[in-house]
């Protein structure tokens, strides 16, 4: 199976009859109808008026239309930028102009926030489409884009990008832009990112995408996994027990998941969980936030060997650990990728030795980026070919590396050091937390002290007495000046779909009137 052509497209036009998609609502799709579809959208997006090089934003759910923007995009040379639908208008109206989009395509549940953006980036009603009811807001049937155009593949084929935009969650976000390699899209082997974690070709594999599709590693281990024969599995809303479900259904073999879902999954009563077969799973690869040492233990135990770590960024990455990596050196998330290179600098920019602790940096050899329009954030992250996101790190002399926690996020209490990671980690493992942060706030001797934020699990009241015992809990297991001193509560935790806390939303309200950089 492993001598199949390279690429969707190429599959497509050999097999057209293959299954390779199982939409939310159950729908299975062939290769030739989704190529059909996408060959369509390359012409209709040209009659348009885009060419090679321009961009068009999408404001979806996971769906077939995100997967058919995305292939049509990757073979007629555009950027697709894909947009978190659970930004506001003014939010989304700043990416699509500082893209530079000339289409937007939205989801009718998010027309509100697209007609907004719309209006505010001065995009014309002619360039605007909606899937769903496009009776608001000036906006087209996205099938408009479709209907009457031809199935078969579009002239002048060339490889196209994701142009993904950082989270935003210490500013405005900014647009990860690559060069367009100027190539066809079968002369990149576009799979080849999911044999970094041992993923291969075909192989009765079957990838489950649980998580949005606009997130930088959801879309790249969907799309990598596509391109290689796998079968996707589309989620749209996530729950644990309709995990689960999916994945003894279609005997699901992949997929990518972030601490979170383990913790809610781990919160299902057992005789739940024993209802399903996971024994399919080859991959259950996490990242994109710290996953505490308990939730990572607990899973392994459930799940086996398959329980998989990674560390990255939009902009590239990383390390991988595999589960024995990680109970050989618990904490670790592993060690540098075969196409990447990690190392460790101190402020001045001097490379530090193993066992040091630092700012981690990275380098990829499939190639560089930069910032759109903000070259001084691009230079501003730069050691020669490395860059870095701002996390704090420790290589050791195996070249495994630990991460402490994200330079902005890190606590200096009377001049000391202190990871949030670490105390989160504390917190998570009290049955009353479902959720915690924690933090530094204002203190007028040390210059911060330690806030914890906790959301209280299903049945515990938010009260004094939670407090208090939160906090004893935290003195049982933390050293003293690493304990909060502090609990407040809330009734959700404000993190995106990926897992990922916004924790400036949870600290500025404490800074108001002191200086701190947020």
């Amino acid at each position: 199976m492993s001598e199949q052509p390279n690429g969707f497209w190429s599959q497509a036009a050999a097999d057209p009859d293959r299954t390779v998609l199982v939409a939310p609502d159950g729908e299975t799709w062939s290769a030739g109808r989704l190529h059909a579809d996408v060959n369509r959208l390359v012409h209709g997006l040209r009659a348009a008026g885009l060419a090679r090089g321009d961009a068009f934003a999408v404001v979806l759910p996971n769906g077939v239309e995100f997967l058919v923007a995305h292939l049509a995009a990757s073979q007629a040379g555009f950027y697709l930028v894909p947009v978190n639908h659970h930004l506001v208008g003014p939010e989304i109206a700043w990416i699509v102009a500082d893209s530079g989009a000339k289409v937007l395509v939205a989801h009718e549940r998010f027309a509100d926030a697209a007609t907004a953006a719309a209006d505010e980036a001065r995009l014309p009603a002619t360039h605007r489409y909606l899937v769903g009811d496009a009776t608001a807001g000036g906006f087209r049937p996205f099938a408009e884009l479709l209907d009457g155009r031809p199935a078969t593949a579009p002239d002048d084929r060339t490889l196209g990008w994701v142009m993904n935009y950082t989270s935003g969650t210490t500013g405005r976000p900014r647009g990860i832009r690559r060069p367009l390699p100027g190539k066809l899209p079968e002369e990149t082997y576009l799979g080849g990112f999911l044999g970094i974690f041992g993923i291969r070709p075909f192989d009765g594999n079957v990838h489950l995408v649980c998580s949005p599709l606009y997130h930088t590693a959801v879309l790249q281990f969907a799309s990598a996994a596509l391109h290689i024969g796998h079968p996707l599995v589309l989620m749209d809303k996530w729950t644990p027990e309709e995990m689960l479900r999916l994945i003894d259904a279609h005997a699901c073999t992949h997929t990518h998941m972030v601490p979170t879902q383990f913790h809610r999954l781990l919160a299902l009563p057992a005789e739940v969980r024993g209802r399903y077969d996971v024994s399919s799973m080859r991959h259950a690869i996490h990242g994109a936030a710290p996953c505490p040492d308990h939730v990572k233990r607990a899973m392994i135990d459930w799940w086996g060997s398959c329980v998989e770590e990674y560390y990255a960024a939009s902009e590239g990455g990383g390390a991988f650990a595999t589960a024995e990596d990680w109970l050989k050196k618990p904490g670790t998330v592993g060690r540098a990728w075969p196409i990447s290179e990690l190392a460790v600098f101190d402020d001045d920019g001097n490379r530090l030795p193993p066992g040091e602790l630092g700012t981690v940096y990275m380098k990829m050899s499939t190639g560089g980026f930069a910032y759109h329009k903000d070259e001084a954030k691009t230079a501003k992250n730069r050691i020669g070919d490395f860059f870095t996101v701002g996390d704090l790190g420790v290589l050791d002399e195996e070249g495994y590396l630990f991460l402490r926690d994200r330079k902005i996020d890190m606590i200096i209490s009377g001049g000391v050091n202190i990871y949030p990671a670490e105390i989160e980690a504390a917190l998570l493992t009290h049955p009353a937390v479902a959720d915690a942060a924690a933090f530094g706030i204002p203190h007028g001797d040390w210059g911060e002290e330690v806030k914890a934020v906790v959301e209280p699990a299903e049945g515990h009241e938010p009260d004094e007495s939670l407090a208090a015992a939160v906090l004893a809990h935290c003195g049982e297991r933390l050293a003293g000046y690493k304990c909060p001193r502090s609990v407040d509560f809330i009734p959700v935790m404000p993190r995106d779909p990926n897992g990922k806390l916004y924790k400036r939303r949870l600290r500025a309200p404490y800074w108001e009137g002191h200086e701190r950089p947020l």
